[in-house]
This record gives structure tokens, sequence and C-alpha cells, in this order.
């Protein structure tokens, strides 16, 4: 049977239209934005159009840093290599597909899937075209590349290892999909040269980079109720690692912790998530699916702090920088938390057409941010 794919702001409730089995809108409202006690602000370095982001689609293109460039991609298929420190732009590439997938980076090169299952890989350096493939299905997840191996995860289930010199398919980990998923994949991650990867089933896997040999498998959330809709568990928020552990959510699942090493779980509490977390030394950050924010505890999983003035507005997952939590939001704007209490500590809007990638901390004391509407900005934060 094939699946159902439902849209992230529909699960979330986030229309504001009829409900899904009646006219009447039951929907709980985004939170007006309420004044607060400045501590920081914003100071917009450079910001610059990108082309037209994501075109109204419900997919999330995220930019990716890598050495003094920042790469992106919008969904008429443009990639761009853009300068961090000035903005300029490095060079521009058209791919003609559908971009639904991007920008990943490493090797040397730059890669991009799109809604009709294709595979480009670019020249980081030049922008120049090297080689284009099939796989199975559309790619949402951003590809990776380690070691001569690129790792594309498609929304059919599949996970496939090609070779980052041809784009020829050299293993393939397959995994069926359930009748009823959320539209998206989380990126896979690898580390110490394993390949980490969430599936919608509710299942982390963690595989040999090389040969897709899966290694271990670890539960991070158990599909129950009686209905398809309530036994949705994706896993869909990029997995985080930090010494020796890996940070995993689900939606309508749990948090979970588990040992790189073994696949063993450390702690989990229940928590549901598709947004994405951010770890540091001592604590987890997690915006959950009602874009709460959380502070909890990295070694227990304790709560610490929630800040849930941000309610229902579709925040991206946190992103850690300096004392605070960057998070963006449904209407465009960048949100600083206070990573000591969650307090609203500055705002700034950088695109009216939304932001659904999680900002990127640069150069310590600066944010990246890539917004719907394809403006690409540079912040610094200063004293208030």
């Amino acid at each position: 049977m094939k699946p159902v794919v439902l849209m992230l702001l529909m699960v979330a409730g986030l229309l504001s239209g009829c409900s899904w089995f009646g006219d009447e809108d039951n929907s709980e409202p985004p939170a007006e934005l309420e004044s607060f006690e400045r501590q920081v602000d914003l100071k917009k370095i450079w910001s610059r159009s990108t082309g037209n982001g994501t075109d109204e689609q419900f997919i999330k293109l995220v930019p990716t840093v890598a050495g003094e460039r920042v790469y992106v991609a919008d969904r008429k298929g443009m990639v761009s290599a853009v300068e961090i420190e000035t903005g300029k732009v490095v060079w521009r590439t058209k791919t003609d597909i559908a971009i639904s997938a991007g920008t990943g980076v490493g090797e040397g090169l730059a890669l991009v899937g799109s809604s009709e299952g294709d595979l480009v890989a670019l020249d980081a350096e030049s922008g120049e075209i090297l080689w284009r493939t099939e796989v199975s299905s559309e790619v949402l997840s951003v590809p990776q590349v380690y070691e001569g191996v690129v790792i594309v995860q498609t929304v059919d289930g599949n996970l496939a290892g090609l070779d980052a010199g041809s784009g020829e398919v050299l293993w393939i980990h397959d995994r069926s999909v359930p009748v009823l998923t959320l539209r998206g994949t989380s990126t896979p991650l690898v580390a110490d040269g394993v390949v980490l990867a969430g599936f919608a089933n509710g299942k982390m896997t963690a595989l040999e980079t090389g040969s897709g040999r899966e290694i271990w498998e670890a539960a991070v959330a158990i599909p129950h109720g009686r209905t398809e809709l309530q036994r949705i568990v994706d896993l869909d928020a990029n997995p985080v690692v930090r010494q020796g552990v890996l940070y995993v959510t689900s939606y309508q699942g749990r948090l979970v912790a588990i040992s790189l090493q073994d696949g063993r779980v450390l702690w989990n509490r229940d928590m549901s998530s598709y947004a994405g977390l951010d770890v540091d030394s001592r604590h987890v950050y997690v915006s959950d699916s009602d874009s709460e924010v959380w502070a909890l505890d990295r070694l227990s999983g304790g709560s610490l702090w929630k800040q849930g003035a941000l309610r229902q507005r579709a925040l991206t997952g946190p992103a850690i920088i300096g004392d605070y939590v960057g998070v963006g939001d449904f209407e465009g704007y960048l949100h600083l938390l206070s990573r000591l209490d969650g307090s609203i500590a500055g705002r700034v809007r950088v695109d009216s057409d939304g932001i659904s990638a999680t900002p990127i901390a640069v150069f310590g004391d600066r944010l990246l941010v890539l917004g719907a509407g394809g403006t690409l900005a540079l912040y610094q934060l200063e004293p208030a």
C-alpha cells in the first residue's frame, strides 16, 4: 500500500481553514507575539536573495556552511555558493530539477535532491555539475558524503550509499513505510564512520558507511493508538551526537539518549517533535510539536525550563548561539531565548514568507538564517 504523506503544518494544527473531518475550525491559533525585555540586539551584517526559496511548497530547504562559504538551493533548481563574511555570490548553477533537499556539502561536492528522485552532485568550488543519478523516490533529507560514499535517504524508506565519484549505487538499506507519515525525513548523520538514520516507523539504525551493514537498531518510539493518525511516530528531527551519545526525538513519541557504541537506550522521556534539537555540554534544547521550547538535563532528560510564549508558531529547531538559543517561526521572525531560563531576549524579522530551516551559528556570535522566501541573512549578536 502506498503511504499517505501529511504536511507538517497540517499535523501541527496550524491551518486556519476547516478541520480535517468537518467545516468547524477547532485548531489552536498561533500565539500572538508579546512585548519582552530586550537583552540582546540582532544587527544585520548582510542580506540577499538566493532565489525563490521553497516556492510556497511544504519542503524544508536548508543552508550548509563549509569553510568560508554557505551553500543554498531554491525550489526551482538554483544552487548557490555565498561568502559568509560578505554575502557575495561566488557561483550560481541552474540544475533544472525541482529541488526538495539540500544542500549537502563535503569532499569537494555540493549535493541536492529532487521531488522526482534526482540526485545531483556539483563541484563545491566552481558549481560545475559533475553527475546526476536517480534514486528510488523523492528526497527530503540533506544528502551526506563520507570517505567517498554519498548517503541519501528517500521518503519510501530507502537509505542508499552511492559512489561519490560517479553516483553509482553501492548499497541500499530498505525499510517499509507506515500507511500514514509526516512529510519529512531526518537527515542521516555520519559519526565515527557509522551512518545513523531515523525512519518513519520510529526506529533509529546504525549502519557501516562502506557496506550498509546494520550494526544496531534502537526503538525511539513505539506506535500506539487505534487510528493511523495516532500511530504516526516519524523521526523527522535531525539527530545530534555529543560525547558518544546520540540524541533523537520522534513525533508523538519520545526523546531518547542512545549509546553510540551499542544502541543501548540511556534514558528516555515522552516528547513529540519534528522540528529539531540541539545539545551543549549540559543541556538538550528541543522545539516540540506545539512549538514550545524545552531545556532538559543532558545526562538525565529532566526538565529545566519550558518556554510556551511561542506556542503553535511552527518553530524551527533550536540553534545554540552564545548565551542564547535561536528559533525561527512561520511569520519569519527569529527569536532568541536565554539559555539560563528560556526568557525571550531578542527578536528580528528576517523573511515575511517564514523561516522553516533551523538557524546556523557561525563565527561564535553570529547567526545565519535562510527564510522560506529565499532571503539569506547574517546577524550579529550585540548587547542591547
